[in-house]
């Protein structure tokens, strides 16, 4: 969307549970705290299990990078989660 502050994106992430979105959260915000150019983050919890990201860039540019980076370090953090959960399952046992 488009706005005399620029440009605007939200994702909005809903993890399988609470300590799933607040382990998330945390690993977003202190990336949302830094500097960068053109753009301003804002990483919220939302409900019991969601997380929104909100990005605001002065242009498209600026929008597109930030998306890309914030999407990958979703991304990440499911997969890491994922690995995580899977070595602490007990090994399968055989038939």
């Amino acid at each position: 969307m488009s706005g005399r502050s620029g440009w605007e994106a939200v994702l909005e992430v809903e993890r399988p549970g609470s300590a799933s979105a607040d382990r998330l959260a945390a690993a977003l915000r202190p990336e949302s705290s830094r500097e960068v150019p053109r753009t301003t983050v804002r990483v919220d919890r939302t409900g019991p299990t969601g997380v929104t990201v909100r990005l605001t860039a002065r242009d498209t540019g600026a929008l597109r990078a930030a998306l890309n980076t914030y999407l990958g370090w979703i991304s990440l953090a499911e997969r890491t989660e994922a690995v995580g959960e899977a070595a602490l399952r007990p090994p399968a046992t055989p038939r």
